[in-house]
């Protein structure tokens, strides 16, 4: 009962009175330390309280109980050092990550708390020293991962076609090799080195990647931008791409081409994930994934429409019309691309002036350049527009949870004897088995001293007004140009008593 009333007072908007009302509590607690204490108690998601202070972005709350935590070490005129309880908030050998929580939370307060201490520290501490130059080797071995698979592409077995053309525009003059006459050579044999690593990744990927999923859940593995969720989902896709290539080529299967190329484009798509090891570029990975997981695909719906509707006019108007004249609308395929490409404004209007054209053509023609050129695009601009105004203005927040995400996702996966655990054990300073994490904090006294004038002289200021306004009330009885002449006056003599005060303050200052 005793916890479930800690994770209530957690939730109240009153924080002062959750506070008192949180140490009283705690008063009472007979396990003050412990695995029985009410604090480290779980409730049913597995949140003690001060996680579910930091997924509820209560911030209060989480200060009021890191004051509790931290221990004075020395003090010495302005500089204090401080010692950090981590228990709790270090990702170290924990299921579930505080971290991880404040990043995955749907809560923009939550965020906040990124910003406060010791998080921010403890964060600093392990990016700087072990997340960035881990990163930055893995985005190096990535590119060059990539490099290997794209020569192993564009060098891939291939022979000269020996049938005869189906068609006049059939114009395929080389084949797929099959299996017995692809690794022969020894450009083969060289190949056939790169395919082994192309295919060893791929299986990494998946084995590195599906644990998360099934520790975490896939809606909110793959859901969570910040946590790269998007990119989760190219690169498992990718993954599967190398593996059904791989079948086709040992089975001798033609139309490998349509995996391989898929895998190109998803494996170069997925360089844009280590953008977040960057500010300058980190902001703009989330800024792509929102347009096209918001945007994008909400206009993607509204374009088919259009294109569906433009694609079968045009083919139904060029259908009794020699396609040798004009080929762009032969077919039906054909008639969708060409529309597709009208709608981007790739390619200008199809025309052949040798020959007379469908009147229809133009009118149709008239109307989808209206709608699809003029509406469409500008709308579509206008929408992308304005989530980059919004996540302008979240861009060092954002840039700072994929920081703390990247290096939770670094600390989890890579072994325990390349990242050392952070902070200091408490037996060096007798505080038992937990890790702190030390903290060196200077106070200005002069910084306090300009605060306490200010407050002053603002007091003092509206203190003038007040009295101001009183006297404009009773004097309203009195003409309108001297009740203007009293106003000025009486704002002349309070501007005088502050204005002393707050050249003092610059002079202070």
């Amino acid at each position: 009962i005793g916890n479930t009333v800690l994770h209530i007072l957690v939730l109240q908007p009153n924080k002062a009175f959750a506070c008192h009302m949180y140490s009283l509590l705690l008063s009472y607690d007979r396990n003050k330390e412990g695995p029985g204490s009410l604090e480290l108690i779980p409730n049913n998601e597995g949140l003690t309280p001060f996680k579910l202070a930091g997924v509820e972005g209560n911030t209060v709350m989480f200060q009021y109980l890191m004051q509790k935590r931290k221990h004075n070490l020395w003090s010495f005129g302005p500089l204090t050092t401080v010692l950090y309880d981590l228990t709790e908030i270090d990702s170290w050998a924990e299921d579930q990550s505080f971290l991880e929580l404040i990043v995955s939370t749907k809560k923009r307060e939550a965020r906040q708390i990124l910003d406060l201490t010791p998080v921010k520290e403890l964060v600093s501490l392990k990016w700087n020293m072990y997340g960035r130059p881990y990163f930055c080797f893995l985005a190096l071995f990535y590119i060059l991962y990539m490099v290997c698979f794209t020569m192993c592409c564009v060098y891939r077995p291939l022979k000269p076609r020996t049938g005869n053309k189906t068609s006049i525009r059939d114009n395929t003059i080389y084949v797929q090799k099959m299996l017995q006459e692809s690794y022969m050579t020894y450009e083969d044999e060289l190949r056939l080195v790169g395919e082994l690593i192309t295919v060893i990744g791929a299986v990494v990927i998946l084995i590195l990647e599906i644990p998360d999923i099934l520790r975490v859940g896939a809606a909110k593995y793959f859901g969570q931008t910040i946590l790269g969720g998007p990119f989760h989902i190219i690169v498992i896709t990718y993954a599967c791409m190398i593996l059904v290539t791989m079948v086709m080529r040992l089975t001798s299967t033609t139309g490998e081409v349509v995996p391989m190329s898929f895998a190109l484009v998803l494996g170069w798509c997925n360089v844009m994930y280590f953008a977040r090891g960057f500010q300058m570029l980190g902001p703009f990975t989330i800024m792509i994934q929102k347009m096209i997981f918001g945007d994008l695909m909400r206009f993607c719906w509204l374009m088919a429409v259009v294109i569906l509707g433009f694609a079968s006019a045009f083919y139904i108007i060029f259908q009794t019309e020699n396609p040798e004249n004009l080929g762009q609308f032969y077919n039906y395929p054909m008639s969708l691309f060409t529309t597709f490409e009208l709608f981007l404004t790739i390619i200008d209007g199809p025309a052949n002036y040798d020959v007379d054209l469908p009147f229809m053509y133009s009118v149709v023609y008239f109307a989808f350049a209206i709608i699809a050129t003029l509406l469409m695009l500008n709308l579509l601009i206008a929408m992308m527009g304005d989530t980059h105004w919004r996540v302008a203005h979240e861009r060092d927040e954002l840039w700072r949870a994929q920081v703390v995400a990247t290096t939770v996702m670094l600390e989890r996966k890579l072994p325990r004897c390349l990242w050392p655990r952070s902070g200091i054990c408490g037996r060096e300073y007798g505080l038992g088995d937990r890790w702190y994490l030390r903290v060196q904090d200077r106070v200005d006294p002069n910084k306090h001293k300009m605060t306490r004038y200010t407050e002053a002289f603002k007091a003092q200021d509206r203190d003038n007004y007040d009295k101001g306004l009183e006297k404009l009330e009773i004097n309203r009885s009195i003409l309108y140009k001297k009740e203007l002449s009293a106003l000025s006056l009486s704002r002349s003599a309070s501007r005088t008593s502050s204005h002393r005060g707050w050249e003092i303050l610059r002079r202070n200052t």
